[in-house]
């Protein structure tokens, strides 16, 4: 879907340079600064001025974002007006004749409900008012019409009428994008909210039946692992962010995994190598602690002798390398396979599927997990992570206060 936005937007940039190159050669004489032919020089000036637009417009319509793009779309078209409208208000007039907001969207009914664009003339009491025409273009997002782009100019004219159906198209398509982002978005927060609602009931009743047991034979020993099970729960629970550092979701898992020693005491040995210049690294929030949660739960549960895990980060360049590695039970690739598709549930929710969507989703296809097992033989599960990734920004560390 992504990649046919992006390729409309392409066919569509030379109509915008084609309509922006006639009204501004008709409006007034440009400079070509030694860019070529005043083709050449107008494209340049559409593709930068686009490129001004969009950054708002993908945040969605709002009075806030059509303030910040309304003068760079009224410069693409070269009119004397241009407002954006929701369905129900205008959002940002900019350029001469104001007055005529209140006729502009009774003017609009018609074309908000069809999605048809429309030309009319404005009636005008104001005699050197320079808008008498106003061309209106509806914007679209799957197939609804959330709002209108108007040029307005001193006549009608069929070049501007087609100009500025083009540029609400263009329009459109960032207002698109904008709603995947949000969808990106909002599925990210609710599989964090899935993972979490996974994840606790298990943790929560075995850590608070291991310092149960502890409070009265070892009264210091429970309280230190209550402060581990509050630091963790506040941690996994926190609030802000979808993105997290690595060196927090290491300290995350070292409180996971105090508790879990507790739990089954030298049933459990583990080993960290962690790169510290990797610490920094920004990842999806609460993303490897499932990892180790699943390692513990398919190595250690329904296994008598000692279950070794072992996590590895390491510096590769532009990726950090994360490893977590366990000799348990292993699984059936077969059965793995359909887990990570979706097919199956995973026995015990520990989410390794939606850890790997989340990879996917955030980083690309090719940044899912890489998982090696067999029936018998443990498993190792390999994430590469980016040192930068657009869009991927931690919240900050979680402090303790």
């Amino acid at each position: 879907m992504s990649g046919f936005l992006a390729g409309l937007c392409v066919a569509i940039l030379p109509l915008l340079a084609a309509g922006f190159w006639l009204g501004r050669r008709t409006a007034r004489p440009q400079t070509l600064g030694g860019l070529g032919t005043p083709v050449e020089h107008a494209t340049f000036e559409t593709l930068h001025t686009a490129s001004l637009a969009a950054p708002p417009l993908r945040a969605g319509l709002t009075e806030e974002t059509a303030r910040k793009s309304a003068r760079r779309l009224r410069s693409l078209l070269g009119t004397d007006a241009l407002c954006l409208t929701d369905q129900k208000q205008v959002l940002v007039w900019d350029g001469v004749g104001g007055h005529h907001r209140t006729e502009i969207m009774e003017r609009l009914a018609g074309p908000l409900e069809t999605g048809r664009g429309e030309a009319f003339p404005l009636t005008c009491d104001t005699p050197d008012c320079p808008v008498r025409w106003a061309m209106v273009a509806p914007l679209t997002v799957d197939d609804r019409v959330h709002g209108a782009l108007v040029a307005c100019a001193p006549r009608e004219s069929a070049v501007l009428v087609r100009a500025a159906g083009e540029v609400a198209r263009w329009v459109s398509v960032q207002l698109e994008l904008a709603d995947l982002d949000q969808s990106r978005t909002r599925l990210i927060e609710a599989e964090i909210k899935a993972l979490r609602a996974q994840i606790s009931p298990h943790f929560i009743f075995n850590s608070l039946a291991v310092i149960a047991s502890f409070v009265r034979t070892d009264p210091e020993r429970a309280r230190e692992l209550l402060l581990e099970f509050a630091d963790f729960t506040r941690y996994s629970f926190r609030r802000h962010g979808d993105f997290t550092t690595l060196a927090d979701e290491l300290h995350a898992i070292d409180h996971y995994l105090a508790l879990v020693r507790a739990r089954f005491g030298d049933r459990l040995a583990v080993t960290l190598q962690i790169a510290p210049e990797v610490l920094p690294v920004t990842l999806p929030f609460l993303c490897l602690q499932p990892l180790v949660e699943n390692a513990i739960k398919h190595g250690l549960e329904g296994k008598t002798e000692k279950c070794h895990l072992q996590i590895t980060a390491q510096d590769t360049g532009a990726e950090a390398l994360v490893v977590i590695e366990d000799d348990g039970a292993g699984m059936d690739p077969v059965l793995l396979r359909r887990i990570l598709a979706g097919e199956v549930s995973p026995s015990g929710g520990i989410g390794l599927s939606n850890v790997d969507d989340r990879l996917r989703q955030v980083y690309g296809d090719s940044y899912g997990l890489v998982i090696e097992t067999a029936v018998g033989a443990g498993m190792k599960i390999t994430a590469r992570l980016p040192k930068y990734q657009p869009g991927v920004h931690s919240a900050g560390r979680l402090t303790d206060g």
